[in-house]
């Protein structure tokens, strides 16, 4: 009776590392499609959006996050990562920032792009979040684009 018991919470852990195992799998390979073919669900211009979230952070999150969004406005730095590249958009005055990680098939067109110029961006906002310390607001987007 006892070995039995064991066997079934044996059997029981190993299908539950299978099912764990294959949900984690689905997840580390999941493939997005190229953001740049997507339909924005805003299109914003950068002042307004930032704008929006230091206004009402909560009710921003709730429209912007998880959803594909257009911005523009004018680049005021670019960041080099390791295998990625960073734009960011950002307001004097407040110090709080949009910034846009570019998908690896638009890097080289992140690449030529400098501080001041104009741009139409397109990606998904992953949200933005509060710093008490540094008293700004910091907007990020994935898998972005620039609109041409």
């Amino acid at each position: 009776m006892f070995k039995k018991t064991w066997q079934k919470i044996i059997l029981g852990f190993f299908l539950f590392l299978l099912a764990a195992s294959g949900i984690y799998w689905y997840y580390a390979t999941e493939k997005f499609t190229d953001t740049a073919l997507e339909k924005p669900a805003y299109t914003v211009n950068a002042a307004d959006l930032l704008h929006a979230f230091q206004t009402d952070s909560k009710a921003a999150n709730q429209q912007y996050a998880d959803k594909i969004v257009e911005v523009k406005g004018i680049i005021t730095g670019t960041e080099a990562a390791d295998s990625s590249i960073n734009i960011k958009m950002a307001d004097p005055g407040t110090g709080s920032y949009l910034i846009f990680a570019f998908q690896d098939q638009h890097l080289d067109e992140a690449a030529g792009l400098k501080k001041g110029d104009s741009v139409s961006i397109i990606g998904s906002c992953s949200g933005g979040v509060y710093s008490d310390i540094l008293e700004t607001h910091a907007i990020t987007f994935k898998r972005s684009a620039l609109i041409k």
